[in-house]
């Protein structure tokens, strides 16, 4: 038999609230209307003795469920937070007493806050504006998200754990050069186990080529040694590592805490049979990056002489000069003079070009410069650049030894290279400095050319029908291409319906969320390290690896818990289906934005649950509504909605109903009301997971009520997203476009539903975002739906 539920609501009095409010009104709204089994009011409910008063009538059995009337659900969290019980937040303080407010409150209510509302006066039905009593209207925000609260309580319960986790603390490491090494010893020092897939057959990876490498200690005035024999060595000999050279992965499923991954030799040499299926944790993807073919650009000249060559290529060379005085190409005649031309192919929106910047080039030209005034200073190094870049914290160092070494820096932009007649190359450029052209004879020409990643088959790109990204250095191909097409290989197959590698953000690079989560992807449990996330050189990428490590790491201890790591950090909810009312349309699986959802093999929703990110855009996806969380539902928020009191037309007081992100625009108008910034008291804000959680039900719902507007604040979309789920606020705005035929339907104006994207720092935008929307509904005038 089910335990019987008693909610029991604990008022507080503390930080201005008990002046501002009718405590006793507030206990009378949550007993009589909200239907709270206890009701408690506390000076200070999160001081010891009050948090001390809820644990013990939950243990007495007085309560079952708590309903928290005090501050917003972002302040005091971990101290609300009761083991087997379900907690509703009823935002007292931000959301209506310092909302309300134009000045601290010490004890008494600001007159201002009072004052204010005679701007929001309404007009009755005579016409005539009618007095606004502040203090009241304050009184009845409060009021209602008591009724919030106690209704939202009803349909949550505690989240239990997913019985589907188990827990694997080996860790799999995608690439054998320097971010998968550094990936790989930070983790087994961390006490993991390790494998490493390496497709070639000695580790090291494009760093393994490297003659030297750009100085990150100081001095930081010449090249160092790369050590990656020495990396290689430490992770051959660890304990915790296993290597696999020539070896790629033909197959991964699963999800974080039991990932299955088919490891086969790649070697054809390898004996057959060579193949074997092992459980991983997480995964790394260190699987670097593959140097930019500038073959196709006709200006470089790169395929017109054998003295034009790449970067990379020079560091070929070099390593195999050992130190000694490098030859031309072409004819091994020496090198008096060469060209080092920046940007090859590179921050360009041209056909063909790489329109971003690599990072690293600008340094591993100074650095490749020097290798010939070490051989010989007498020969004549000119680096030609647009802008001249040296991140890092010994960049401007560097870059001053190679101005003292005589290395001349020309700011210029190239626009024809070809062969010169006795060897060598004719470069023609211009001299942005003396703004002329110029023409000479160099000796060697060097493209600095970019990082293009090794991120795999982007799904998007092929729904869309563009090319898949990749390059390698070659001096074949006549025909100048418009774009870059090179068949890309699947790196992971992953075994998702999502596509089979991770998704890529932008220019091919596999990252996720650049500002608020770095290392993440789009796939759960598995994290992009080094060149393969975002261009960077050698020292940048150990850091990234690091970092990368410890987040492989939290992805384990948190499947083993059957809890989520990000962003909603420690929640053990996932979706659970009523499948007998499931229609199959699959909308689920395809707006899902991290491939967590598959589907079986009678066409159901196949929920990976460790997978999950509790954003709950399956949840709005769904039309029949058969998506939930234990502790968020279709339910849950709509009861909230139905719960608020609408007056009666002839009071003029409306109603905007606000449905904020809890990402951003909840932080945002929680900090406007720290800072005493005002909004409507007619807003009735209810915290949402993302706006991809939003069901269109909740609106038409609102509607129906006599809600005189919709506010929907989520995160920005588009090409700077700022969503932490990717894309909530786009699927939002693309699904209230079929709220406008409902408008219609109910003669209502296409003005009283709108979306705002809020970014976290909009603390003056935000409330007046809500203030312009209550001027809207002046303007159009109070709902006609109201009863």
């Amino acid at each position: 038999m089910a335990k019987e539920r008693k909610v029991g609501a604990y008022i507080c009095r503390g930080c201005g609230i008990g002046q501002a409010l009718d405590a006793d009104r507030l206990e009378e709204v949550a007993a009589r209307e909200g239907k709270a089994h206890l009701v408690r009011q506390h000076d200070f409910l999160c001081s010891p003795e009050g948090v001390e008063t809820i644990r013990t009538d939950l243990a007495a059995g007085e309560a079952t469920d708590v309903v928290v009337c005090a501050c917003s659900g972002r302040s005091m969290a971990s101290t609300f937070r009761f083991e087997g019980a379900a907690v509703a937040r009823a935002n007292l303080r931000e959301g209506v007493v310092w909302s309300r407010a134009r000045a601290p409150i010490d004890g008494a209510l600001p007159e201002e806050a009072s004052e204010r509302g005679q701007s929001e006066a309404k007009s009755a039905d005579d016409g005539e504006g009618a007095a606004f009593d502040g203090r009241q209207a304050m009184q009845e925000m409060a009021d209602d998200h008591i009724r919030m609260a106690c209704a939202e309580i009803r349909f949550m319960s505690p989240p239990s754990p997913s019985l589907e986790q188990s827990l694997n603390r080996t860790l799999l490491v995608v690439g054998g050069g320097i971010s998968g090494m550094t990936a790989a010893l930070e983790s087994a020092r961390a006490g993991y186990s390790v494998t490493i897939v390496e497709k070639s057959a000695a580790l090291g990876g494009f760093a393994a080529r490297l003659w030297k490498r750009i100085p990150d200690r100081s001095p930081c005035e010449a090249p160092i040694d790369p050590q990656v024999a020495v990396l290689a060595s430490e992770v051959s000999v660890h304990e915790r590592i296993t290597v696999e050279t020539s070896s790629k992965i033909s197959r991964t499923s699963g999800s974080p805490g039991k990932f299955k991954v088919t490891i086969e030799k790649s070697d054809p040499a390898a004996s057959a049979g060579q193949v074997r299926t092992e459980t991983f944790g997480a995964i790394v993807q260190a699987t670097g990056f593959t140097p930019f073919d500038p073959s196709h650009i006709e200006e470089l000249g790169y395929t017109a002489s054998g003295d034009v060559v790449t970067s990379s290529e020079l560091e070929s060379l070099a390593l195999a000069a050992k130190g000694e005085t490098l030859v031309r190409p072409s004819d091994a005649k020496p090198i008096r003079s060469v060209l080092f031309v920046q940007c090859a192919g590179q921050r360009s929106d041209k056909p063909g070009h790489l329109s971003y910047c690599s990072g690293f080039c600008c340094a591993a030209s100074i650095k490749q410069a020097m290798y010939f005034h070490d051989a010989d200073p007498s020969i004549e190094t000119v680096v030609l650049y647009t802008d001249l870049r040296t991140p890092g914290s010994g960049g401007e160092d560097f870059y001053r030894s190679g101005q003292s070494r005589g290395i001349v820096f020309t700011k210029g932009i190239t626009s024809a290279i070809s062969a010169a007649e006795e060897g060598g190359a004719k470069v023609r450029y211009r001299d942005l400095i003396l703004d002329e052209e110029i023409e000479r004879d160099f000796d060697l020409v060097v493209l600095a050319t970019g990082m293009v990643a090794n991120a795999g088959v982007d799904l998007d790109a092929q729904e869309a029908g563009s090319p898949a990204s990749g390059a390698s250095d070659s001096k074949t191909g006549d025909a100048a291409p418009a774009s870059i097409e090179i068949p890309v290989e699947s790196i992971l197959n992953l075994d998702y319906r999502q596509g089979r590698d991770l998704p890529h953000l932008a220019h091919g690079f596999a990252d996720s969320h650049f500002i608020c989560f770095p290392y993440e992807t789009r796939r759960t449990g598995i994290y992009a390290a080094g060149p393969v996330r975002r261009p960077m050189d050698i020292a940048q990428a150990k850091e990234d690896a690091t970092g990368a490590a410890m987040k492989a790491i939290q992805a384990i201890e948190n499947a083993g818990k059957g809890r989520a790591a990000h962003p909603r950090s420690g929640d053990l909810s996932f979706p659970k289906v009523r499948y007998d009312g499931c229609t199959q349309c699959k909308r689920c699986t395809v707006e899902c934005p991290f491939g967590a959802i598959d589907e079986d093999e009678k066409r159901y929703p196949l929920f990976n649950e460790s997978r999950c990110r509790r954003c709950g855009t399956c949840m709005g996806a769904c039309p029949v509504r058969v998506i939930s969380f234990e502790n968020y539902s279709i339910d849950s928020v709509g009861q909230q909605i139905k719960s608020v009191e609408i007056p009666d037309e002839s009071e003029g007081k409306p109603r905007i109903l606000v449905l904020a992100c809890e990402n951003d625009a909840w932080p945002a108008l929680d900090m406007a009301a720290r800072l005493r910034r005002s909004w409507s008291a007619f807003a009735r804000i209810i915290p949402i997971r993302c706006l991809g959680s939003v069901n269109t039900i909740w609106v038409t719902d609102a509607l129906n009520a006599g809600y005189d507007g919709v506010m929907l604040m989520g995160c920005k979309s588009g090409e700077n997203y700022q969503c932490h789920f990717v894309k909530g606020s786009e699927m939002a705005q693309y699904r209230m476009t079929r709220i406008d035929d409902t408008l219609e339907q109910l003669g209502l104006e296409k003005e009283r539903v709108i979306t705002h994207e809020v970014a976290i720092t909009d603390i003056e935008r935000a409330p007046r975002l809500i203030n312009e929307m209550e001027a809207t509904i002046a303007r159009i005038g109070p709902s006609p739906l109201k009863f």
